[in-house]
């Protein structure tokens, strides 16, 4: 989900995902989630990406979800 909100897949990729998306309300809103997560975040401490260790405890918690 990250690869996806962060831009780093592939066309074919994000086609996919995004068709998903549209149809599955669950994973809608988690990405939903993440990306108002992500922007908080960047609003918070004025940079483009959170520390890879912020972002791995941040899945993990979200995974639980």
């Amino acid at each position: 989900m990250w690869q996806y909100i962060d831009g780093e897949l592939d066309l074919a990729s994000t086609g996919a995902l995004k068709q998903h998306l549209e149809q599955c309300r669950e994973c809608f809103t988690e990405a939903e989630l993440e990306r108002r997560l992500k922007e908080m975040m960047r609003r918070a401490c004025g940079c483009e990406q959170a520390p890879a260790r912020l972002r791995e405890r941040l899945t993990k918690i979200l995974s639980m979800f």
